[in-house]
């Protein structure tokens, strides 16, 4: 099935500063990284067994940290952890069903109701900058029970239209019966008057 890729690119998500980094200067450098997004919380429709593509784009002069948890009421997971050219880190559950881009992206591979929920991606670069972006996915159930009804109706209207036309026919065969009884029972009363006729 070919992959959907919803772009999500458009809006500028405002980077936050790690408390935790030390010696880093006031301001923020003449190039600072962004991170584009459709809106504060892009949402995505998908059916089951689609392939998802969770776009985003960072753009910074530096190679940053990029991480992806999806959260639901189950809970929150953590998807992947990578570092472009450095370390790639997906957990177990997203092993097989999970594709990384080095611009921030994420892939889902025949997603599931359960992957339903918000995704939150966090780049950190060297600096020390955290950009944060989210989305939301909806998985939904592929409605076959609707195409099964058109086909079982469709079915229904064929064999009726059968049935019907089945009854049209014997209606005329039994029209042309009577005719041609009362034309019989006709003609046999004129030849019995004409009959009786001759004798008198």
């Amino acid at each position: 099935m070919a992959t959907q890729h919803h772009s999500c690119r458009g809006r500028l998500w405002r980077p936050e500063r790690s408390a935790s980094e030390n010696g880093v200067r006031e301001g923020w450098p003449s190039q600072a990284p962004f991170l584009l997004a459709e809106g504060s919380q892009p949402i995505i429709n998908s059916s089951v067994a689609e392939n998802v593509l969770l776009s985003v784009a960072y753009t910074g002069e530096t190679n940053p940290v990029i991480e992806w948890k999806h959260t639901s009421a189950s809970g929150t997971t953590k998807i992947a952890k990578w570092k472009p050219g450095v370390y790639a880190n997906i957990s177990s559950s997203y092993k097989d069903r999970a594709n990384i881009y080095d611009n921030g992206s994420l892939e889902l591979l025949k997603v599931d109701f359960k992957d339903s929920g918000y995704y939150l991606v966090m780049v950190r670069d060297e600096l020390g900058i955290i950009l944060y972006g989210t989305i939301l996915l909806n998985v939904y159930e592929i409605l076959y029970e609707d195409l099964h009804f058109v086909v079982v109706f469709f079915a229904f209207l064929t064999a009726a239209s059968a049935v019907l036309i089945c009854l049209i026919w014997l209606c005329n065969k039994y029209v042309q019966f009577l005719q041609t009884e009362r034309e019989q029972l006709r003609v046999s009363e004129t030849e019995e008057i004409e009959l009786q006729t001759m004798g008198c």
